[in-house]
């Protein structure tokens, strides 16, 4: 199968330790997959990798087509790849607003449906924050703020890991709700997480990866009705 991200054979190390062994998958375009997996199973190095921050050893990716192994996080970005990390890195000295402006730019053929207009109407809470420096927003207001900032770049996939963690259950479904839009909105979404009750109404599909590597594929509701799998790889 094609899809909008091709990803294979994927191996990375941290200095002399090797963390991914053979990662693989295909992300087709408008869907929402979740990649799975206890805390150090390998999950943001997957993300980390396919955002060009961390080099692969071995294996390929191709985005809509092109091959794009190796090549740096700028070019990735403006070929239509956005990426919300762990810890969020929002611009804190800078406004709501002007985090927003500085990541704002069409997408890689020239999209421009997410406009600064579009942001203000599909993150309400942001709107009174708008003058507000970003580093005095409370965590969940920082996620919000991280989406924002990279679908306004109009990007052809969003990348998103762990954006469940750490915050207060309101602010967990608001992103869930907000998830949910953006996959009816046809969104090609990657979402790295733990918590698979929070993927449970996001995403359709999902991969579990263990010890760096993809031990199970199948959809969500599938998963959710495997208490085997689960216990083995998902339980704390």
């Amino acid at each position: 199968m094609t899809g909008l991200l091709e990803v294979s054979d994927l191996d990375v190390r941290y200095g002399a330790s090797q963390i991914l062994f053979g990662v693989g998958f295909t992300l087709a375009a408008g869907q929402t997959l979740a990649l799975l997996g206890r805390n150090g199973a390998g999950k943001s190095t997957t993300m980390k990798a396919l955002a060009g921050l961390l080099p692969a050893r071995k294996g390929s990716m191709r985005l809509a087509g092109r091959d794009v192994t190796g090549a740096p996080p700028y070019r990735l970005a403006r070929l239509g790849l956005a990426y919300v990390p762990e810890d969020r890195q929002v611009f804190a000295a800078h406004t709501v607003e002007d985090n927003l402006l500085i990541a704002q730019k069409p997408g890689p053929e020239g999209e421009t449906a997410w406009t600064l207009t579009r942001i203000w109407e599909s993150f309400p809470l942001l709107v009174p924050l708008r003058r507000r420096p970003a580093g005095r927003l409370s965590g969940g207001e920082q996620q919000m703020l991280a989406i924002a900032r990279a679908l306004i770049g109009n990007p052809k996939i969003l990348l998103l890991d762990e954006p469940s963690e750490g915050l207060a259950p309101l602010v967990v479904a608001s992103i869930a709700h907000l998830l949910r839009d953006l996959r009816a909105q046809g969104a090609t979404i990657l979402l790295a997480e733990q918590n698979l009750h929070f993927c449970l109404s996001i995403a359709s599909d999902a991969l579990i990866i263990d010890k760096g590597q993809i031990v199970y594929r199948d959809t969500v509701a599938g998963l959710n009705a495997n208490h085997e799998i689960r216990s083995r790889y998902l339980a704390l």
